[in-house]
């Protein structure tokens, strides 16, 4: 799965911004799909994922309320909106994709980010 992300730049304090995520194929089941930031000097922390088929949805504690994950398989998009933005979601995003998942795997396995095999190249957002 070949992963394009769009949609970073600037925003000031408590404002939004949209990022979103074209996929070469977006597996309608049994896939995770996920978005991550990274901060400099930080690790990659998961920001908010889809397990699809089900559309279980998880959030890392620092968005959640915030932002919100959703996808498109028709358009083979998923898209991460982001409100009340503050100076800690700096980050460069980046869109992810593992899967299948084994069938004894729960979902909350999407929110496991060192197996991913599939990454976008990231895209900037600034927040002051």
């Amino acid at each position: 799965v070949q992963l394009v992300e769009s949609g970073g730049g600037s925003a000031q304090t408590g404002g939004s911004l949209t990022l979103s995520c074209v996929a070469s194929r977006y597996p309608i089941s049994g896939f995770c799909m996920t978005w991550f930031r990274q901060r400099p000097g930080t690790q990659r922390e998961m920001v908010a994922s889809i397990y699809t088929g089900t559309e279980a949805k998880f959030y890392s504690g620092a968005v959640k309320g915030r932002f919100t994950v959703s996808g498109d398989p028709a358009r083979r998009i998923l898209t991460l909106n982001m409100n009340n933005l503050g100076p800690d979601d700096s980050a460069t995003y980046y869109c992810a994709a593992k899967g299948p998942l084994e069938a004894w795997m729960p979902p909350s396995q999407c929110k496991e980010g060192s197996d991913y095999t599939n990454w976008g190249q990231g895209t900037q957002v600034t927040v002051s």
